[in-house]
């Protein structure tokens, strides 16, 4: 039932102008292949808690294969994705998983993705590009294989190296 209530975005203009006209409000949009079940299951997540964040965050969805304009630039190829933008401005969170751009697994604690969508209007408010998803809980998003391998350690170390 999500997806039939919230919004639909049939078109790279309309995404753009979903964008574009929010001024004060965070424009949160799942992008992903609305019959995906896993995209179902987010939707109906989100309808949820649309009444509750309504005063500061406006939701909508956008099916990629209707609308494959932005698949490329937003890297879109999981079958749902989250991604904010306010006042024109694409917003990153640092949920500990490397990927900084969107959120791409299904989350279906409600207060959970209320507190990450609180968080990340607050920090766009102050003028943060990136925020840091709340309540520490961003190494629960970790692959496993970066909590057991070291890679983001190793990483860094070479980053930090190839600046000398």
């Amino acid at each position: 039932m999500g997806s039939i209530v919230i919004p639909h975005l049939n078109s790279g203009w309309h995404v753009d102008q979903a964008i574009l006209s929010e001024e004060e409000r965070l424009v949160v949009i799942r992008f992903g292949r609305d019959a995906d079940p896993s995209c179902m299951q987010q939707d109906e997540v989100l309808y949820r808690i649309s009444e509750r964040v309504k005063n500061f965050a406006v939701i909508y969805v956008c099916d990629i294969d209707q609308v494959p304009d932005f698949n490329q630039m937003y890297e879109l190829y999981d079958p749902c994705t989250i991604m904010f933008f306010f006042r024109n401005k694409h917003m990153m969170v640092d949920f500990g998983t490397g990927n900084n751009n969107k959120l791409n697994w299904v989350l279906e604690d409600k207060q959970e993705l209320i507190d990450i969508i609180e968080t990340v209007y607050r920090g766009a408010k102050k003028g943060r590009g990136l925020v840091v998803s709340p309540k520490g809980k961003e190494v629960n998003y970790a692959p496993p294989s970066f909590l057991t391998t070291g890679l983001i350690s190793s990483c860094a170390h070479q980053t930090a190296s190839s600046h000398w």
